[in-house]
């Protein structure tokens, strides 16, 4: 699936701990799939590679973490953020 999102010309963004940029840093305004991984493990090595860009949500204090659910929250917030509401 993931192949089939990028030959269509689809940004992939996983959701990374570890990831390079921030989730509010990040141009998330062309046709984008967010990937997340789970709860436990994240996202494997696999998709990882796969990913156009891993992609982090910024933690302060003893939290490193958020579960799969408002991960998904905070990303997909940030990604309607950016795009110019219809009118």
């Amino acid at each position: 699936a993931l192949n089939e999102l990028k030959e269509a010309g689809v940004w992939l963004y996983g959701a990374d701990g570890a990831g390079d940029r921030l989730v509010c840093e990040t141009d998330m305004t062309s046709a984008a799939a967010i990937v997340l991984g789970s709860e436990g493990d994240g996202l494997s090595r696999l998709i990882r590679e796969d990913c156009d860009f891993l992609v982090r949500i910024p933690m302060l204090g003893k939290v490193n973490s958020l579960n799969v659910s408002a991960a998904a929250a905070v990303f997909l917030y940030e990604a309607v953020r950016q795009r110019p509401q219809q009118r």
